[in-house]
């Protein structure tokens, strides 16, 4: 959810996000209903450099479907008189629901790609998501789970916050520690802005996260 800065913007691409396959992922308890996580989302640009405090809670995921959701809040945003909390719908690219390629919210495949490659555990995938997206592979026991996470709305501010919710993350999830990269994509937001996350116990231990009714 970071500040819109005015960039260069990207055609829209015609890819389906969906795609036929046979993986599914096994149970990963560090991604389960009511796991919480703590760290910063990097929203520098040219003009400043600034790191907000960010905690994320799993609401709902089905790994069958290739489903995720949860609730993201920012701590420390300058320009909101309280922290500001966004409920987002994720993505699973588990090669039967989805692939590599997002095919829509003005993401290319070449911007797929230029995202993806960011991530040092999507390096082994490379060759393969460049044929076809990645929908040949088998990632149900890849030791990463890789994932979009789309925010959907403002849960306790307006839209007149300061801040947009127009774009996406790309993100990466360690099944070994329940750590978590992400890159934000907007055309017209600051590119890369970087996503750092670590699991906090379900929530014993690190922020406090309140609860929100999702509707």
């Amino acid at each position: 959810m970071p500040v819109r800065v005015l960039v260069e913007s990207s055609t829209p691409s015609q890819v389906s996000g969906a795609n036929s396959g046979h993986t599914s992922f096994q149970a990963c308890t560090l991604l389960g209903i009511g796991q919480a996580f703590s760290g910063t989302q990097n929203v520098s640009s040219l003009q400043k450099d600034e790191a907000w405090r960010v905690n994320v809670r799993i609401q709902g995921c089905d790994l069958e479907h290739g489903y995720l959701c949860g609730t993201m809040e920012a701590l420390n945003v300058p320009m909101a008189d309280t922290p500001v909390v966004t409920f987002w719908e994720g993505e699973i690219v588990d090669t039967k629901n989805y692939t590599f390629f997002t095919g829509k919210w003005e993401a290319t495949p070449e911007d797929d790609i230029r995202h993806w490659t960011k991530f040092q555990s999507f390096s082994p995938l490379m060759g393969q998501v460049e044929v076809d997206g990645g929908k040949s592979l088998d990632l149900s026991n890849y030791p990463y789970i890789f994932m979009r996470w789309k925010e959907q709305y403002f849960v306790n501010v307006g839209t007149d916050c300061g801040l947009t919710i127009a774009g996406f993350y790309y993100v990466c999830f360690s099944c070994s520690d329940g750590s978590i990269s992400g890159f934000y994509y907007d055309p017209n937001s600051s590119p890369f802005q970087k996503l750092e996350l670590k699991s906090t116990n379900d929530g014993r231990s690190g922020f406090s996260f309140p609860s929100y009714e999702l509707q």
